[in-house]
């Protein structure tokens, strides 16, 4: 079974790409989804994260306030060293389950959705990466539209992730998504072809 790790920078794009595959019959694990469904109340992370943060970026139905937790996050290294210590070998544990099923299942191909999949070691699961990137002022102009923030927040945001430049050393594929919706549909097309020839 071929792996592929789909990364890039918050706002990047990532989403829409793998959405595109999905559309294709591409198999998707997307680590966002998982760490969701790692956080839903009384689960073991909520309860570490609850134990940390407190009670205040609680809903009064006991999700997490994921806004008010990026907040905290964001502003605080520390803080954000916290909650990836928490999450990030329960996320790398629920998706080794996965690859593992997929594999009895002789899926061929599986995309691994990961937007810390540098950041939070989890290189070694797949067999190469696809950088989804944008220049940083696309990046902060998408990101601030799309989540309502300021420049601030947003740039907070960007450069709690590894830069772009560092990413690029660990890229087989680079998907420049600067451009059209169609141009990257189109881009991601003849890669998605590209790639399923050789599996």
């Amino acid at each position: 079974m071929r792996i592929i790790g789909l990364t890039g920078g918050i706002a990047a794009g990532k989403s829409t790409i793998s959405h595109y595959l999905r559309e294709w019959g591409a198999v998707i694990i997307d680590t966002d989804i998982l760490a969701r469904e790692l956080v839903v109340p009384y689960s073991a992370a909520w309860q570490e994260i609850v134990k940390h943060f407190g009670e205040d970026i609680l809903t009064p139905d006991g999700y997490l306030k994921r806004k008010r937790l990026g907040e905290i996050i964001f502003k605080s290294a520390g803080q954000r060293r916290v909650l990836n210590e928490i999450l990030h070998p329960q996320i790398k544990e629920r998706t080794l389950q996965l690859l593992s099923f997929y594999r009895q299942k002789k899926v061929p191909l599986v995309i691994l959705v990961a937007p810390l999949l540098i950041e939070a070691e989890m290189m070694d699961l797949v067999d190469e990466i696809w950088l989804v990137a944008v220049p940083e002022k696309l990046q902060l102009k998408r990101l601030q539209e799309r989540d309502n923030l300021s420049e601030k927040e947003a740039l907070d945001r960007i450069r709690a992730q590894l830069p772009l430049k560092e990413k690029l050393k660990y890229a087989a594929q680079v998907i420049d998504n600067s451009g059209t919706e169609s141009e990257t549909r189109q881009k991601v097309l003849t890669l998605w072809k590209k790639t399923i020839k050789q599996v």
